[in-house]
């Protein structure tokens, strides 16, 4: 299931370039040296994708202590059943309850740090930044987070989220180098394409936790039993 994390982040970009975009317009790169803004925006974009990677391991951390507690399958199920969840149930639900109220002063911090390396021009600012800007709450981050606990292990939760990250490259580059090239229109469709991207990884992951014996998206109960008996043994060793 760590593909979806990468398709995920791929299809879910242009929700990225919104959010982020007006952050990647104004890096402080050295535009002069092409050689050294190509390092600059590598770094930013290294320390955000390390920053996905270093919650999705808790993330995925949590998802161990729910198989250790019983649940085993059941989480990627869970997991699955909430993606669609949240996606189906109307905005106006979210704006009623602001679920990031209690770590707004982390996240008045962060955006702090990021206002002060944004006057900076230098490799470790730009370091800096993409890891704080990791941190930024995002709805497309909180479904990946999801799928991060469902793999079960922290390991495995990590890994998906260093997928997502790499998955949000390609266009978040793009955008730095072309500008704002796509069309309002064509932005407004992909949006729109983002929750089904959503639901269609909500239904595998729902797939993967019924066991039904399909190679690759539904291995049986006895096949996941000896892959994660493999892991455990690996993990000991």
């Amino acid at each position: 299931m760590l593909w979806t994390a990468f398709i995920l982040g791929l299809a879910g970009s242009m929700h990225c370039v919104g959010m982020c975009g007006p952050i990647v317009f104004v890096l402080p790169v050295e535009r002069k040296s092409k050689p050294k803004m190509i390092w600059q925006l590598f770094l930013y974009q290294f320390g955000r994708v390390l920053s996905y990677a270093f919650i999705g391991l808790l993330f995925g951390f949590v998802g161990k202590g729910l198989y250790l507690a019983g649940f085993q399958q059941r989480i990627s199920v869970l997991m699955g059943v909430l993606m669609i969840v949240i996606v189906l149930l109307p905005t106006r639900v979210f704006n009623k309850y602001n679920f990031s109220k209690p770590i707004y002063g982390g996240i008045q911090l962060v955006k702090k740090k990021m206002g002060f390396y944004l006057q900076k021009k230098s490799s470790k600012a730009l370091f800096s930044l993409g890891v704080f800007n990791g941190f930024l709450p995002c709805g497309l981050v909180y479904m990946a987070l999801l799928g991060s606990i469902g793999t079960g292990t922290e390991i495995l939760g990590g890994l998906y989220m260093l997928l997502f990250g790499l998955g949000t490259i390609p266009l978040m580059v793009a955008v730095f180098f072309a500008g704002n090239f796509v069309s309002l229109s064509i932005r407004k469709k992909i949006q729109r394409a983002i929750p089904v991207f959503v639901v269609i990884i909500g239904l595998l992951f729902i797939l993967r936790g019924l066991g039904l014996g399909i190679p690759y998206v539904s291995p049986s109960d006895a096949n996941l039993q000896i892959s994660n008996t493999a892991k455990d043994c690996v993990t000991v060793d």
